[in-house]
């Protein structure tokens, strides 16, 4: 049962601790964001597994992990106010082409990653970005001024 709970634990840890250091498009994933994840990932499974290496540790780690997630997934579901507590709210980065240059510190965005999502919708001056959000799955939306 003791393995059952670290399982809980590290899933929820985890989930806060992504939350708390930030989201960032997936497209914009530095090799420092990637280590990131996997580190915490391997150190939070560490204390999970303890001293019991048996099959049936890990296979009772990974089944609760599982339906601790899909737990999450439905009480998200179930609960728009705890899906935007989990999963963020959609942030404005460039209003009406304002960069909002508080919002984008405090998502940890910078100007190159909202002109490498531009570029990939074809914008090429951040002039031309009539709005800019971080969508709540991390990637940039651009609304262009035409």
């Amino acid at each position: 049962m003791a393995a059952v709970i670290r399982a809980v634990f590290g899933y929820l840890f985890l989930l806060f601790m992504v939350r708390v250091v930030g989201r960032r498009p997936g497209k914009q994933m530095t090799p420092f964001d990637y280590v990131l994840v996997f580190f915490m990932g391997g150190l939070t499974l560490t204390p999970m597994v303890g001293n019991d290496r048996s099959i049936i540790n890990a296979v009772t780690i990974v089944l609760t992990i599982a339906v601790t997630h899909y737990a999450l997934a439905w009480l998200k579901q179930w609960s728009p106010r705890l899906g935007r507590i989990i999963d963020g709210v959609p942030v404005v980065l460039i209003e009406r082409g304002q960069v909002l240059d508080e919002r984008l510190e405090g998502m940890v965005v910078q100007k190159e990653d909202i002109m490498a999502a531009a570029r990939d919708r074809g914008v090429e001056r951040l002039e031309d970005v009539e709005y800019a959000v971080l969508e709540r799955n991390g990637e940039i939306s651009i609304i262009s001024r035409s």
